[in-house]
């Protein structure tokens, strides 16, 4: 068993002094999950306590991979944990919560039925009787403001509507605690927009039962918007790295200056700061060290905007700039520092002297400088000095994924694609779709 996580870092933007909790409704006690076992064993997160109490809006904001939808299924009793103890009003939770509820982001609505069908459904598992039941669902149709659409079938509705199904037969159970799995991503930037103030106006004003609401985001500005804690996570494997306070008051505006230092501060904690280049080779050494998903040639287009800004740049505007949210921009980021490119500290981007080279060479300059660098990472590394040493220097996939499965376990086949993109993209070596093998290019 891995070492225990450190305790997440408390961040209180400035000027800004916290609320005493109201009580707890939910309490999480070191909870870990893994799948499978042997080599095959995958923790997707670890050692993760928190509390939401009765009152709060809060946030598990963090990038795809890092375990935020695990724990809301763990909580809902969806998913036991592995280890760890899972607490509703100080009694531990045996199976499905029967106080809690999720909305998740792909809709989940029965095609065959209507919307005010789809609504009773839930009422219908409790056993409540049909008049009631009928009752019940009207007040919440109307509610979310589909009323007059109650005999409409989902095929007819728009996403932004269709989410408001969910929404209405969620909150028909009068849930204590909301659980909300990144309800507004599946729907166009609009739809998500105008969903997101009509679910703080009944939240806000009252008009449901919820005692609490825990979403999962990987939205920055959502999270600001909308909560009143943000708990940021990292993966590999997923756990709390810090816990920031808001203490904004409703409604909120994303021009205030207020709500900008508060998404910067939100940007600080999930970008971290960088490590000295020294200490990331060293704590790699000896074993494979996951390579950030991303496409380096994103890359440049980043080093040369922050070299555009001077050679350091507000990560948040950055954001803003080149049109990517942060589970896409992260990823860009994480793989500059790696390459040394790029480091990070308290919000803000710097181009290093090597990123300046890289953001003003040429693109055959860009992929020599960049395959100088990746040689440097163990998994490319050790993947380019393997085909060296084979005779014909070409060597089927499935060898290179069975060893990444003994560090990656189920993320091996997204790991060996990362690292077939960055070999491509830096000519160190190559793959064969035909044949299903890497190669080295004569």
């Amino acid at each position: 068993m891995s070492e225990p996580m450190a305790a997440p870092q408390r961040l209180v933007p400035p000027e800004q002094a916290p609320e005493a909790p109201g009580e707890p409704l939910l309490c999480l006690q070191s909870v870990s999950k893994r799948y499978g076992r042997g080599v095959r064993l995958f923790t997707a997160v670890e050692n993760v306590s928190l509390e939401v109490h009765t009152g709060e809006f809060v946030c598990l904001l963090g990038p795809s991979g890092c375990g935020k939808s695990t724990l809301l299924r763990i909580i809902t009793g969806l998913q036991p944990p592995s280890e760890g103890k899972v607490l509703y009003r100080g009694k531990p939770v045996e199976g499905v919560n029967p106080y809690a509820t999720i909305v998740f982001q792909n809709f989940a609505l029965y095609p065959w039925l209507t919307v005010q069908e789809n609504v009773e459904v839930a009422l219908k598992a409790r056993g409540i009787p049909p008049v009631q039941r009928r009752e019940i669902a009207l007040r919440q149709i109307d509610a979310v403001g589909l009323d007059g659409f109650e005999s409409a079938y989902p095929r007819e509705l728009s996403g932004g509507m269709r989410q408001k199904v969910g929404f209405a037969r969620a909150m028909a159970v009068e849930p204590e605690l909301l659980c909300l799995d990144e309800p507004f991503s599946a729907l166009d930037v609009l739809s998500a927009e105008a969903l997101r103030g009509e679910l703080m106006e009944l939240w806000l004003g009252k008009a449901i039962h919820t005692q609490a609401v825990l979403m999962v985001t990987h939205n920055i500005e959502e999270s600001a918007f909308m909560s009143d804690r943000i708990l940021v996570m990292e993966k590999n494997p997923g756990h709390v790295v810090a816990e920031v306070a808001v203490h904004l008051r409703h409604p909120r505006h994303h021009r205030d200056t207020a709500f900008q230092a508060v998404v910067d501060h939100v940007y600080a904690a999930v970008a971290g700061r960088t490590e000295p280049e020294e200490e990331l080779l060293r704590a790699s050494a000896g074993r494979l060290s996951p390579l950030p998903a991303s496409r380096l040639n994103a890359l440049a287009g980043l080093a040369e905007k922050v070299s555009e800004e001077g050679g350091r740049a507000d990560l948040y505007r950055l954001s803003d700039d080149l049109v990517m949210d942060v589970d896409a921009l992260l990823p860009v980021v994480e793989s500059g520092e790696l390459l040394g490119f790029v480091s990070v500290a308290e919000g803000d981007l710097s181009l290093t002297p090597l990123g300046q080279a890289y953001a003003e060479a040429s693109i055959l300059t860009r992929k020599e400088l960049i395959a100088g660098r990746a040689l440097r990472l163990p998994t490319i590394r050790w993947i380019y000095e393997t085909l060296q040493r084979d005779e014909n220097r070409r060597i089927p996939s499935d060898y290179f994924l069975d060893r990444l499965k003994l560090d990656f376990g189920d993320f091996a086949e997204e790991q060996l694609q990362v690292a077939i993109n960055w070999g491509r993209f830096s000519e160190l070596f190559a793959f064969d779709d035909d044949t299903d093998e890497l190669y080295l290019e004569s």
